[in-house]
């Protein structure tokens, strides 16, 4: 039976007040959010590395972390921790560095128990190299070993990828999910990379600002925000607020500015009633400006305002009001959609996701 980690917690940036179950079949929930969310925070304070403000409590099952005149030594809380940085002691052997922290047991069961760990975490080949001879992901490898050998009841994971490079970072991506499930190990894993989300959480749990936007599956919390704030948690890069002028059936038609949008109505709303609609900009498809045809849901032309380069693709931006943002392979889009071009736009009715919204919400349209 899972237990729930439980945690409200008023610390610095921090207000937050959440449960979260803990199962080995499904071990991973992702901390997902911008820079200065708080996110970090949100696992010092669970660790016990950070204190928090009064009221402030942290258990996990019936075992109270921080409460009311408690507050058990990080040593004592069963938690594994892998940082950003490996952060290793060079002056120690791989083997030691694994061994730093297991409880005090006989020599043979703690040496048994290293090589478990190191095995576990598909390490076990370095069981006799010197720390300081060791690759970015054979040290990170050897890190999480050493956060498993203690067993722990939950293991923090601080964005452990993000200082390696991007075919290291994909390989242990895909490995540390395997290694969690074969362990039973429940996590909580920082990031701000929603291909990383993706990859590996069972749930997500978004934050922006110090608090918790939203918690469910990482289809439901990326494709589905459950209000604008979530949705710019999330990195949602069209999010675009109107007025519903029309029904028909599943669908309702949304206005905003010069832009009319048909979506589907989850919500029940009515006509007359304030509406957001959210859009991921690689799910808008550009084309070189077609001759008009017969006139078809979220299809229309429109201008190239701006183009950023974002690796393989290009970030296209469109003098739409209220502006678009979309995504086209970079390969021949530069002169195919230059700035000053016009081009056919398509936003597809099932990747439209629809937030009730009221008047009196300030109008936000993310430029990105």
């Amino acid at each position: 039976m899972a237990e729930d980690l439980n945690v409200r917690i008023r610390h610095q940036v921090l207000d937050v007040d959440l449960t979260l179950p803990l199962d080995a079949c499904a071990p991973i929930t992702g901390v997902f959010g911008p820079s200065g969310a708080g996110k970090t925070t949100l696992l010092r304070c669970i660790a016990g590395l950070a204190h928090p403000g009064a009221g402030s409590r942290v258990a996990l099952g019936g075992e109270v972390w921080q409460g009311e005149r408690r507050a058990v030594p990080v040593r004592r809380r069963g938690i594994g921790y892998l940082f950003q940085d490996h952060a290793l002691f060079p002056h120690l052997s791989v083997a030691a560095n694994v061994a730093y922290g297991i409880p005090k047991m006989p020599r043979s069961l703690r040496e048994e128990r290293v090589r478990t760990a190191l095995q576990n975490a598909r390490a076990g080949h370095l069981l006799d190299r010197d720390t300081t001879s060791l690759s970015g992901g054979e040290a990170q490898r050897v890190a999480l070993a050493r956060a498993l050998a203690s067993a722990p009841k939950l293991l923090l994971l601080d964005e452990p990828f993000s200082a390696l490079d991007a075919p290291t970072r994909d390989q242990l991506r895909g490995e540390l999910r395997e290694i969690l499930l074969a362990t039973g190990t429940p996590a909580l894993l920082v990031t701000h990379d929603r291909s990383e989300a993706w990859a590996l959480a069972d749930r997500v749990l978004s934050l922006a600002d110090g608090g918790v936007q939203q918690i469910g599956s990482v289809e439901e919390v990326f494709n589905r925000p459950s209000t604008t704030s979530a949705a710019r948690a999330v990195g949602v890069e069209n999010i675009i607020r109107g007025e519903i002028t029309r029904r028909s059936g599943e669908n309702i038609e949304v206005r905003a500015g010069e832009l009319v949008l048909v979506t589907r109505n989850p919500e029940g709303l009515e006509v007359g009633q304030s509406a957001a609609v959210c859009v991921r900009a690689e799910n808008i498809s550009l084309t070189a400006e077609a001759p008009a045809s017969a006139k078809a849901p979220n299809r229309f032309t429109a201008q190239v305002a701006e183009i950023r380069e974002r690796g393989s693709l290009h970030q296209i931006r469109l003098q739409t009001d209220p502006v678009i943002t979309a995504y086209a392979l970079g390969s021949g889009s530069r002169s195919a959609m230059r700035p000053g071009a016009r081009v056919s736009v398509e936003v597809p009715i099932e990747d439209c996701h629809t937030i009730r919204t009221v008047h009196t919400e300030r109008v936000d349209r993310l430029e990105r």
